[in-house]
């Protein structure tokens, strides 16, 4: 993992959302995006794919149809059947709301998550924290510059400075500092 990093700083939004498209066309690679806030453009400026998220939220409701259709039909006709009034033992349309309950509850806490999983928001994870400014009113790209030469980083810096970074800092951690 990369210890050492140049974090460029912008103070508005619409000079970041230009420098992200610079720089992506640029070919730079970015490590990392902080924002305050959500930037409206800025996947597509950096080129991101759509997210899979809705495709993980249909497994999981599949997974729970065919739990809860599978744990009533056991049940009703295999563990415990009973004769309600003429009623067959798979009566598909009592099975309805149960089904429909458990579809939403395994789509729900599944995308939870997976979304968690994926952003590393779990107990114990102590995130690399390059600039506290980045929650309040910054935008910054950071870039990792571990194992380039002095060539390439004052490269960096130039393409930052034209491209309106009002800040331009490098930041090393140390092991222990964040993930």
């Amino acid at each position: 993992m990369s210890n050492k990093f140049l974090i460029g700083m912008w103070d508005h939004e619409e000079v970041f959302l230009h420098a992200a498209k610079h720089l992506t066309h640029d070919g730079v690679e970015i490590h990392e995006t902080l924002t305050p806030f959500p930037v409206h453009g800025l996947e597509h400026a950096l080129g991101y794919r759509e997210t899979r998220l809705h495709t993980a939220g249909f497994l999981y409701g599949i997974t729970g149809t065919t739990m809860a259709l599978l744990l009533m039909g056991w049940i009703m006709s295999v563990n415990y059947p009973i004769v309600f009034g003429g009623k067959p033992f798979f009566a598909l349309p009592s099975f309805i709301p149960i089904t429909f309950e458990l579809t939403v509850l395994f789509s729900a806490v599944g995308m939870v998550l997976t979304y968690c999983t994926r952003n590393k928001l779990f107990p114990g994870y102590v995130p690399r924290i390059y600039d506290p400014r980045t929650t309040d009113d910054r935008f910054a790209f950071v870039f990792d510059i571990e194992g380039k030469s002095e060539a390439d980083v004052a490269k960096l810096r130039t393409i930052c400075e034209s491209n309106g970074a009002v800040e331009i800092k490098t930041k090393e951690f140390k092991e222990g500092d964040g993930l």
